[in-house]
């Protein structure tokens, strides 16, 4: 395969190529409400979602609600997410955010980033995930597996979260800005490993800006 250097040529090759090798891609966090998707984004911080849903899977059988959180008390919400590494300062903020939550907005998530990100412990990231995920949205999260895998496909070159999302934006139509994040992710957690990627198994290894990285 020729590699193209004009990142906004070969948006279509690779969006159709993960797509087809991804065609389940989605969030893994698992979640029924938005304020179960907030809190278990919150806690997946430097942490798998695999783990995460196995200790939210607990701690929403016993609470899936902000009122409910503060009832909890964050000393016991600690003890119930304390394997998840972080524990003090996810459940700081988390018992913050529904403090928040109930004040400000009837305990009700927001469906608006910029709300959202009023929230303690909810930065861009979070919250575009949780637009996307819970509103249906169009939005872009760009967590380190997106941020990689730009990168190596040649799709940005911006050197803060923030701007890639903007350069990813203007590459791909709105309606597919949430989708191209899953397919992402899905590539740089199953393929394009941060340390030792598969580029053996990558569909997308001619393209690949990297690849003389991979072995």
């Amino acid at each position: 395969m020729t590699k193209i250097n004009n990142q906004e040529s070969n948006a279509p090759l690779i969006f159709s190529t993960l797509l087809e090798t991804f065609p389940d891609a989605r969030c893994e966090l698992e979640f029924h409400t938005p304020f179960e998707l907030l809190i278990a984004t919150i806690l997946s911080a430097q942490c798998t979602d695999e783990r995460v849903n196995i200790v939210t899977a607990s701690l929403f059988a016993e609470t899936n609600t902000p009122e409910g959180i503060i009832a909890l008390g964050q000393i016991e919400l600690e003890n119930q997410i304390r394997s998840l590494g972080l524990f003090h300062n996810k459940a700081k903020n988390i018992f913050a955010a529904c403090q928040v939550l109930i004040k400000d907005f009837a305990g009700q998530v927001p469906e608006d980033v910029d709300l959202l990100r009023k929230l303690p412990g909810v930065g861009r990231k979070t919250a575009n995930v949780v637009v996307s995920n819970a509103f249906g949205i169009p939005a872009l999260a760009v967590d380190t597996h997106v941020f990689r895998v730009a990168h190596r496909l040649g799709l940005a070159h911006c050197k803060t979260p923030e701007k890639v999302e903007e350069e990813l934006m203007l590459i791909f139509p709105r309606e597919r800005w949430t989708l191209v994040h899953h397919l992402l992710i899905f590539h740089g957690r199953r393929i394009c490993h941060a340390r030792k990627p598969n580029c053996k198994e990558c569909p997308l290894v001619g393209i690949c800006t990297e690849v003389q990285t991979c072995n």
